[in-house]
């Protein structure tokens, strides 16, 4: 049985336990109610580690007041079997007061990278992701570290934190699992009624369109945007905050679809806020 430990101190104890014996660790840090999303990194961490730690910690200092900290869905119980029935080894389940004891004054923030498509609406965000990711890789100390794409922009964020900061860690980042209907896995999709689920699945399509126009030849940024946006507009429930097309390593906008390419969504489907993207090499 995958074993839960919520203090730094327990973590820390674990993985020097297996620094000694000259295991090689993996972590995949997670917010909790894992999914399909979740399982392949932890599939991946398992593969290339000889143990492997999922934190599960729904990270406050990344929410914004008015957001849904407290109606995020979490279950650890479903959380635990996940991680076991996958080849886990550790849950890494610490209360907010164990993360930001009394007093707590540090934080992590970046540059530019944090200032397009998900920074814009959401300008504390990526400050809250770099210090708790910062935190659980030195609580952790893990060789690699596993990110999904569908998260893209952080994915981008954290892999120049670990250049800039120089942490000992490869990132590896896993690609968007989705539903057989092509709706990216999101913890958020829980939130969603069965219209909205149906809405939802215009943000696939939208995504679907913007591949086919490169895959095409189409090199203009703002083409591809306004198609993706006419294709977004035409679902009722929908409310886009941006479509853009951006270089996947510094996340600036771009004029050409040129180089290593990003090309990221964010839409309301009612109160839900979803994302998706694809990335392209020209």
């Amino acid at each position: 049985m995958i074993k839960v430990v919520s203090t730094v101190c327990e973590t820390r104890a674990q993985v020097k336990e297996w620094k000694n014996q000259g295991l090689t660790v993996g972590l995949v840090p997670t917010m909790g109610y894992l999914h399909e999303g979740h399982q392949s990194l932890i599939k991946k961490a398992v593969e290339e580690n000889d143990r492997v730690v999922v934190s599960v910690f729904v990270n406050p200092i990344q929410f914004a007041p008015n957001e849904d900290l407290e109606t995020y869905p979490r279950d650890l119980e479903a959380d635990k079997r996940l991680c076991d029935s996958t080849g886990a080894d550790l849950i890494f389940h610490p209360t907010p007061d164990e993360m930001y004891p009394d007093g707590f004054s540090t934080h992590i923030q970046m540059d530019n990278l944090t200032k397009e498509l998900c920074g814009k609406t959401r300008p504390t965000h990526f400050g809250g992701v770099c210090t708790v990711v910062g935190k659980l890789f030195n609580i952790v100390q893990p060789d690699k570290a596993y990110f999904g794409q569908k998260d893209a922009q952080q994915l981008a964020i954290i892999k120049r934190m670990v250049r800039d900061l120089n942490f000992d860690i490869e990132i590896v980042g896993c690609p968007i699992i989705r539903e057989p209907d092509g709706l990216a896995k999101s913890s958020r999709n829980t939130y969603l009624n069965a219209d909205e689920r149906k809405a939802a699945l215009i943000l696939s399509k939208a995504i679907k369109l913007g591949e086919e126009l490169v895959a095409d030849g189409e090199r203009n940024a703002q083409t591809v945007i306004k198609a993706m946006t006419d294709k977004i507009n035409t679902e009722p429930l929908a409310r886009i905050d941006y479509v853009n097309v951006v270089d996947a390593l510094s996340i600036e906008p771009l004029d050409v679809v040129k180089g290593e390419v990003l090309v990221a969504i964010a839409v309301y489907i009612g109160k839900t806020r979803l994302i998706d993207n694809f990335i392209t090499a020209i």
